[in-house]
């Protein structure tokens, strides 16, 4: 009995041994792991991966609807279903003097140029908004109006084509056009056209068309094939004549500097190769953009995404590979765009370590007093897409210089910057026309500031611009350029810096609003 007891005894000291040193091993395993720096590895934690299109945000489903309807507002050419009781039908003629139909399309802004840069960026953008979010954007029953709007604007793209070397880059002569404050209904003024080609190239804007005709290729693939392959042939030849015959085309045609002047190429060559190879999973597409990423990428430098700068949205959207793409996972040329496209959202997030200072106090990202609302709601629409690819991959966390945020904070900024566009700030006041009891009502908008009937000419419809009274039509959903730094707006027509809409402010706060109009946004292929 004794030698029993004491055998078990010491069997007994032996497993309270074991199990006291498996718990110091734990211990010590727990408090290495919270001392240990994070890195890149740290991101890929899996977490929860989000369902389909949850509850419905109605503040951001009635902002949507609103920015969609600004693209009716915006369109040139004979009006199908038209909408918009203070429009009609207008730029019939266009591209005439060149034996074209340029008349569809849209008016960039507050006058009545087609300008092809930044419409091509229009609808880039717009095809992105709805490759990424068709599914939230069909739960508010508005991907139909979407995709009518994308294809108006394509369908223009394809007749401004009209061979390989050849692209119809601007319809109407902004000296002619701007002196003159008249609805595009009742323009009398000459609507003359101006191309690139091969003795005159224009890299960057060939290259943004080739990115709008891929990227929408892929949005009519299904419903639409025949439409869809011809967007695509469209856009390979385009790029192939944007990559083989280089030149900016702001340099080439001096005329086009004072409005949407260029300033590089690499970034469309980029963007444009890019959407090809998602449009075609070619592999000829991706080498080119790990053979000449050192070359235009601008690695570990962020910067601001918009019509002129691609490379933001360029590093986002070739980060997407690394997320949905396994095989590609040991592609060391696009970890240093994913790695560019990871500075450019600690930059975003406020408490970041590299968080950038160029933002008010209340907390809009804003860079410059042209148009300040473009940098805000493109920071904001390429923060949400961020969230949603480390979300839907089951990755929940971002380090930023050895600090970690979730990939909701990414989402939280964004809705921050939407929420100030839409009345949450110092002023009470929306950017977005039409939504809440407060926005501005003496936009700088020709169509908008003219009574439909008016029957005056170029320089007497003046006295509609000096006007006092708001404007008689309301531009529902033009979002326009916004504060300034220190939180003060004027709301005037005057004012062209603050008060005046565009359709790329647009593109982009369709694909902000889209990404945040349901509660959970898990993302497919967009194949």
């Amino acid at each position: 009995m004794g030698e029993k007891s004491k055998s078990r005894g010491c069997f007994g000291w032996f497993i309270a041994l074991i199990v006291l040193a498996a718990v110091i091993l734990a211990v010590v395993y727990m408090v290495k792991s919270k001392m240990k720096k994070p890195d890149d590895n740290d991101d890929n934690e899996a977490g929860p991966v989000p369902g389909p299109p949850g509850a419905i945000d109605k503040k951001y489903a009635d902002a949507l609807k609103l920015a969609l309807q600004f693209f009716d507002i915006q369109k040139s050419g004979k009006l199908v279903n038209n909408t918009i009781p203070w429009r009609g039908d207008s730029g019939l003629k266009d591209g005439s003097e060149a034996n074209l139909d340029l008349s569809k399309g849209l008016y960039d802004a507050g006058d009545h140029i087609k300008f092809g840069f930044p419409m091509a960026f229009t609808a880039t953008v717009l095809s992105w908004s709805i490759l990424e979010y068709a599914d939230q954007m069909d739960a508010v029953n508005l991907l139909d109006p979407a995709k009518d709007s994308l294809k108006w604007t394509t369908d223009y793209f394809v007749k401004a084509h009209p061979s390989d070397n050849v692209l119809y880059i601007q319809v109407g002569d902004p000296e002619v056009d701007h002196p003159c404050w008249e609805r595009p209904e009742t323009m009398k003024g000459k609507r003359p056209v101006i191309k690139i080609d091969a003795d005159t190239p224009g890299t960057e804007v060939a290259a943004e068309t080739a990115a709008a005709m891929a990227s929408a290729s892929l949005v009519f693939k299904d419903s639409d094939p025949r439409y869809s392959a011809t967007l695509l042939k469209h856009a390979r030849q385009l790029f192939d004549f944007a990559d083989s015959k280089r030149g900016l085309y702001s340099v080439n045609i001096p005329e086009v500097q004072k409005f949407y002047n260029s300033t590089g190429y690499g970034d469309e060559l980029l963007w444009a190769a890019s959407w090809l190879y998602h449009a075609t999973e070619e592999k000829t597409y991706l080498d080119y953009v790990t053979k000449h990423g050192n070359e235009f990428a601008s690695f570990g430098n962020p910067t601001w995404f918009s019509w002129d700068d691609k490379l933001a949205g360029t590093q986002v959207l070739l980060s997407r590979l690394l997320f949905f793409k396994k095989d590609l996972s040991g592609s060391k040329a696009l970890a240093s765009y994913r790695g560019t496209a990871k500075a450019v959202m600690c930059g975003l997030l406020p408490k970041s370590p590299t968080a950038t200072g160029s933002r008010s106090n209340s907390g809009l990202v804003l860079v410059s007093d042209w148009n300040p609302l473009q940098q805000s709601v493109s920071a904001a629409f390429l923060a949400s897409l961020f969230s949603d690819y480390m979300l839907t991959s089951r990755i929940h966390k971002i380090s930023c210089n050895g600090k970690i945020f979730k990939a909701t904070e990414l989402r939280d900024f964004a809705k921050s910057q939407a929420d100030y566009i839409l009345g949450k700030n110092p002023m009470g006041m929306s950017f977005v026309v039409g939504y809440g009891d407060k926005y501005p009502e003496y936009i700088h908008h020709r169509g908008a500031s003219i009574p439909a009937d008016a029957t005056t000419g170029c320089l007497d419809e003046f006295k509609y611009f000096n006007s006092t009274k708001p404007n008689p039509n309301i531009a529902y959903g033009a979002l326009v350029g916004g504060p300034y730094l220190n939180e003060t707006f004027s709301d005037s027509r005057e004012n062209v810096r603050q008060n005046e809409p565009t359709t790329y402010n647009n593109a982009l706060l369709v694909g902000l609003l889209s990404s945040l109009v349901t509660t959970s946004s898990a993302l497919q292929s967009l194949k």
